[in-house]
C-alpha cells in the first residue's frame, strides 16, 4: 500500500481526522489564553503538543493519498487500465 496510497475513503478519512485535530489543537490554545487554574492549564499545554504531534503524523499519512496514483499515470507509470483503483 506505501507504494500505491492510500484508498479514496483512507483519504477521506484521513482528512477528517486531519481537521479534527487542527480543532482541538485551535480550541486548546484559546482555553489556556483565559484558563487560571494551574493543573487544567498543564493539561491543555499537554494537549497542543500532543495534537501538535498527531497532526504532524496525518500531514505524513496525507501524502499518501490517493493523488499519487493520479500523478504515476500522468507520469506513463501506470495507465488508467493497470491503476490497481481503477480496475
Amino acid at each position: 500500500m506505501d507504494e500505491l496510497g492510500l484508498g479514496y475513503h483512507e483519504t477521506m478519512e484521513t482528512h477528517e481526522m486531519l481537521n479534527f485535530k487542527t480543532d482541538c489543537l485551535l480550541k486548546s490554545k484559546m482555553v489556556i489564553g483565559i484558563c487560571f487554574d494551574n493543573d487544567l492549564k498543564k493539561l491543555l499545554e499537554k494537549d497542543v503538543e500532543q495534537s501538535i504531534q498527531a497532526i504532524q503524523e496525518l500531514k505524513e499519512l496525507y501524502k499518501k493519498a490517493i493523488f499519487p496514483v493520479w500523478q504515476k499515470c500522468q507520469a506513463g507509470q501506470y495507465s488508467l487500465e493497470t491503476a490497481p483503483y481503477f480496475q
